[in-house]
C-alpha cells in the first residue's frame, strides 16, 4: 500500500482556557522571521537600525487587513451567498483566508506610511525585506495544511495528501488523497528565497529591484500551482481569478525590471542615520 503524507489530526491547542490555532501561530511566526531577515539585510546595506521594526508596526497590520479583504471580496459568495457562511465568518481570520495580493497592496501603503514617519526610502525597505515575505509565506502555508485547505486535483502520487472527509469540497467525497498544494507552493517560495538572496548579491540589485523579482517569481509559481487547485474561486473566461491577477501582477513586475535597470541602474547608497531631506519635507 502506498504511504500518503498525511493531515494533522488537530489545528487548535489549548493552553488552559486559550486556544493556540496552527494557522494564526505560523502567520505570527513567518512575520517575526520576515522582521528579522529584513531587519539584517537593511543594516548590512547600511540602514538605520529598528527601522524595519519601526516599519513593521505599520505594515504588519495594514497588511493583514488586507489580506482578508482581498480574500472576502474575491471569494464573497463564500461569505455572503444563499449558502454563505455569514458576515461573522469574514471577520474570523483564524479559520483561513488570507490574500496575499491584499496583503501586499496594503501592507506596502502601511510601509510607505511608516518609511516616511522614519524618514527613509521605501524601495531600500522593500529590497531588504522581499526574501523574508518569501520565507515567511513558506513558513505560514504550514498553517493551511493544519486547516486541511488549499490542496489540489485528487491524485494517487506518493506524496499526494491525505484530506479527511469533512474537509473535502463538494463532488470529491469519494477521494481521499489530492494534490498538496500548500507544500508545493511551500517549496516553490524556499527556492524563491535562495534565488532572490543569489540575485541581490550577485547583481547587486537595488531601487525596488529585489521586490520586483520576488513578485514576478512568486507570480510564475502562483499560476501552475493556482492551475492545481479545486476550491471554490471566481473565473473570468474559464480562468480563475488569481491566475488572472498573477499574469497582469507578474508581467508589470518584469515590466518594472527592465526599466528601473536602465533608467537606475545599480544600488543606491544608505548611511547609517541619514534620512532623505526630499522624503521629510514630502516632496518627493
Amino acid at each position: 500500500m502506498p504511504t500518503f503524507l498525511p493531515s494533522p489530526p488537530v489545528g487548535v491547542w489549548t493552553l488552559g482556557p486559550i486556544p493556540i490555532r496552527a494557522y494564526a501561530l505560523f502567520i505570527v511566526v513567518g512575520i517575526l522571521v520576515a522582521v528579522w531577515l529584513g531587519n539584517k539585510r537593511y543594516l548590512a546595506r547600511g540602514g538605520k537600525p529598528k527601522v524595519i521594526t519601526d516599519i513593521a508596526i505599520w505594515a504588519v497590520p495594514f497588511g493583514i487587513v488586507g489580506g482578508r479583504l482581498y480574500h472576502v471580496i474575491s471569494d464573497a459568495q463564500l461569505y455572503f451567498g444563499p449558502d454563505g457562511r455569514g458576515l461573522g465568518a469574514a471577520f474570523r481570520i483564524w479559520d483561513g483566508g488570507l490574500g496575499i495580493w491584499g496583503a501586499v497592496t496594503l501592507g506596502a501603503l502601511g510601509a510607505l506610511i511608516g518609511a516616511r514617519r522614519a524618514g527613509v526610502l521605501l524601495p531600500p525597505v522593500a529590497d531588504a525585506i522581499a526574501p523574508g515575505i518569501a520565507l515567511a509565506q513558506v513558513i505560514g502555508r504550514l498553517g493551511n495544511w493544519f486547516n486541511q485547505e488549499l490542496f489540489g486535483a485528487p491524485t494517487t502520487v506518493p506524496w499526494a495528501l491525505e484530506i479527511d472527509a469533512a474537509h473535502r469540497p463538494a463532488g470529491y467525497e469519494s477521494f481521499a488523497t489530492f494534490h498538496p498544494t500548500f507544500l508545493y507552493e511551500a517549496l516553490w517560495m524556499l527556492g524563491v528565497v535562495g534565488l532572490l538572496l543569489w540575485a541581490d548579491k550577485r547583481f547587486n540589485l537595488g531601487h525596488g529591484r529585489v521586490f520586483a523579482l520576488y513578485v514576478a517569481l512568486y507570480c510564475a509559481g502562483r499560476l501552475w500551482i493556482e492551475a492545481l487547485r479545486i476550491d471554490s474561486a471566481n473565473t473570468i473566461l474559464g480562468l480563475r481569478l488569481n491566475i488572472w491577477t498573477s499574469l497582469l501582477v507578474g508581467t508589470g513586475a518584469l515590466v518594472y525590471l527592465v526599466i528601473s535597470s536602465r533608467l537606475r541602474p545599480g544600488r543606491e547608497e544608505l548611511k547609517v542615520g541619514e534620512a532623505d531631506p526630499k522624503l521629510l519635507s514630502g516632496t518627493m
